[in-house]
């Protein structure tokens, strides 16, 4: 069974999601970089090392289904921030459009009867309940680091343990 053309364009749309979020990610390492925070660059260049390869399998599903892949521009993300905090939060509300994008994405398969699609999605969906879950949990370590430059460096170091998700 072929795609229809409206969940293709939206599974399109949602690898630009995907590629945003790599592209947000290393920026945010970047940052991390700047401020000497190795470990939680690393940390994000492993996020968006996941955020590909989410792209990458709704690349190759697009294609499996007889589809046309067509990637957008991308936005540039943000290069600064106030704070690691702000740089946390900012990852976690991006998350958090995500998994609205996700959302809708799967509201749409199901609304088009695509059971495919519903059945490739309920990954993502899956996924997404974890990426919130560690973004929200970055948050929450660097609010009980403000005014502790220890405290920092212990999140920084503990960070920087991160194995790949593979």
């Amino acid at each position: 069974m072929e795609l229809k053309k409206n969940v293709e364009a939206a599974l399109n749309r949602q690898i630009t999601h995907e590629l945003e979020a790599w592209h947000v990610y290393l920026s945010i390492s970047a940052y991390f970089e700047t401020q000497s925070l190795l470990g939680m660059a690393k940390w994000m260049r492993k996020q968006a090392d996941e955020e590909m390869k989410h792209a990458m399998k709704i690349f190759g599903y697009i294609n499996e289904r007889g589809g046309a892949v067509r990637l957008e521009a991308l936005p540039a993300p943000p290069s600064s921030f106030s704070s690691p905090l702000s740089a946390f939060e900012a990852a976690l509300a991006h998350e958090q459009k995500n998994t609205e994008n996700i959302e809708k994405l799967a509201d749409l398969a199901e609304a088009e009867g695509d059971k495919a699609t519903v059945s490739f999605l309920k990954w993502f969906i899956d996924e997404q309940v974890e990426e919130e879950d560690s973004a929200r949990r970055n948050v929450d370590l660097a609010k009980m680091c403000e005014g502790s430059k220890a405290a920092l460096m212990q999140l920084d170091y503990m960070m920087g343990k991160r194995e790949s998700s593979d």
